[in-house]
This record gives structure tokens, sequence and C-alpha cells, in this order.
């Protein structure tokens, strides 16, 4: 398997060149971009700030960076901010998918462009928002699926840990998961739970899972994310059972974290999601201020990581 990442641009258009130097594209003047980050509720999360940030840095753009700590209603009063600040561009990873029409039609009324990092959202009006870079999630699920198919046959006894209710990667992780196991009745999801995608929720529901009456038949454990993967691992550990044996564990984002639990023996399988997405934010940035066409849709691809490989890729991991 290649562990290089592989970057590719889904177009509906042709032609567009990406790169260059931000100041030199607006005649000398420094181009202003506002960033509404959903939180640091992860340590991808953390990753892909300090990847916009670091970039944004790089290619000398004045930042307006925004963290709206998970909760929607911060976004929205930071995306107002831009508006009112005149920025060039507004990006954002938006906490839900919906209930964004009002504050996206004042930007489209103040003539700022909108790129989605991340995350979707589900409006009436696809101009509302220029592009949008990011995983499909939805592929994210079946390739976990897949895995879990590929390594335990067709009869378990799975626990889900969703992500947080009503975002983008909740709702087609889920879907996409699902979708697999259709095709295969013994495969069965007994417990189903939102762990908010961070580590110290994932334990505390793994632990409630646990000790319900179904706890004993879990053998499988599938987590919208890593760190609540880790969470979990650990209720697992306290309840005196071996994660990754005794409860086969698989998740998605591919962090550097999931890679040592790996190593150790304690997590199965990782579904890459990249969050080094500055590269192709700015570069989307850039095309805007060159006035040049995006594609409706960026889309990065990733790779599935297992335990057997975990001790020579987590070499080359960046996050």
């Amino acid at each position: 398997m290649k562990r290089v990442l592989i970057l590719a641009i889904v177009a509906a258009t042709a032609g567009v060149v990406f790169g260059g130097d931000s100041q030199d594209r607006t005649g000398g003047k420094q181009i202003r971009v506002g960033f509404a980050q959903i939180g640091a509720e992860s340590d991808w999360r953390k990753a892909n700030t300090e990847s916009i940030k670091a970039e944004a840095a790089a290619r000398k753009i004045d930042l307006k960076f925004s963290d709206a700590q998970q909760k929607q209603e911060n976004q929205i009063k930071a995306i107002r901010a831009f508006i009112a600040q005149g920025v060039d561009v507004i990006a954002f990873s938006p906490v839900v998918e919906t209930g964004w029409e009002p504050v996206l039609k004042e930007c489209k009324r103040a003539g700022i462009p909108v790129i989605l990092t991340d995350r979707a959202v589900d409006t009436q009006d696809p101009s509302l928002y220029l592009t949008f870079i990011g995983a499909d999630f939805v592929e994210e699920g079946r390739r976990a699926a897949n895995w879990v198919v590929k390594s335990v046959g067709d009869k378990a006894n799975i626990a889900e840990l969703q992500g947080t209710p009503g975002s983008a990667p909740a709702i087609d992780r889920k879907k996409g998961f699902e979708e697999v196991l259709k095709q295969h009745p013994g495969l069965k999801i007994i417990k189903s739970q939102s762990g908010e995608f961070t580590r110290a929720k994932g334990k505390e529901v793994m632990e409630s899972f646990l000790k319900s009456p179904e706890g004993k038949q879990i053998n499988v454990l599938f987590a919208h994310n890593d760190d609540m993967a880790l969470g979990a691992i650990q209720a697992i550990e306290e309840a005196g059972l071996k994660p990754g044996a005794d409860v086969k564990v698989v998740s998605i984002d591919g962090v550097r974290a999931a890679f040592e639990a790996m190593v150790a023996g304690k997590l199965n399988c990782t579904v890459e999601c990249n969050p080094l997405l500055g590269p192709q934010l700015f570069d989307a940035v850039d095309a805007i201020m060159a006035k040049k066409e995006l594609p409706r849709r960026i889309v990065t691809k990733e790779s599935v990581f297992e335990q057997s490989e975990a001790a020579t890729a987590i070499k080359d991991r960046k996050y």
C-alpha cells in the first residue's frame, strides 16, 4: 500500500492553475482570509488548524482565525464579523450541515466568496459557496465496514461511537458503514450513540455500552474518529477486556496516536482522513483572487492502515 499521500482534484471544470505569491496576485495588497474553525475537539482538528495557520503564514496571508468551540452560533458570529471586516475570502468547516443559508446569503450580498473545508453544508442554493475541499466521508464509512467484513467475517455484534449529531462526517460515515452492512445481515450494530468526536466522551459512552445488558455481546467497535476510539480503548481495558482482541476496534482519521495504539496491539485499523488541507485551501484562495474558475468539489485521496502496517507507517506520519 502506498503511504505517500496523493492529493487529487475532482473537477467539474478544467484549466485551473493554482499556486503563486498571494501578495503579487493583488498588486501588493495583502490578502485577508477569515477562517471559522469548529474547535479543537480532536488531534485531527488540531492538525487541521496547524496546517491552515502554517500555510497562511508561509504565503503571507492575513488570516483572521476563529475557534467556535463546537458551537454553530459561534461560527455564524465569526462569519458575520469577517463580513464586517471586509475580508477577501471566507472559509469554514461547518459544525453541522444545516442552518447556514441566512449567513451565507449575507456573504453573497457582501460579495465575499465562501470556501467550505472538511465538511459540507445542506443548502437549497449551491451558489452560496464556491467549492468544497475535503474527504469522501461516505467512502470512509464503507472502508471501515469492509475492514470488519475482512477481519471478522459475516457475523459480529458491533458497538458504534457516532460523531457530533447533525455533522456531515457523522451522517456520512454512518451511511457508508451501514451501506456495506446491508449486504451482511449477520453484522449487527447493537449499540450506537454519539461520542461527540472527543476522547473523554468516547470513553464515557463505551463504559455505558459495556455495562448495558448487551455489553458482553460486543466484539467489534466502530468509532467515527480515532479520538473516540482511544477513549473507548481505555474503557475496554478498565472493564478487564483486551482491546484489539476481545473487542476489535476500527476508527477513522489516521492520527499518530491511532498508529501508536495499533503498534501496541490495541487498535486494529484506522481509515485515513487527511487533515492537512492548508495548501489546498490557499491554492483555492489564490485561484479566486486571480479570477480563475474553481471545481465545485476538491477531494483528498486517502488510505486504510491495518495493525500489521503500523510500525512502518508511523514513521511517515505528519500528524
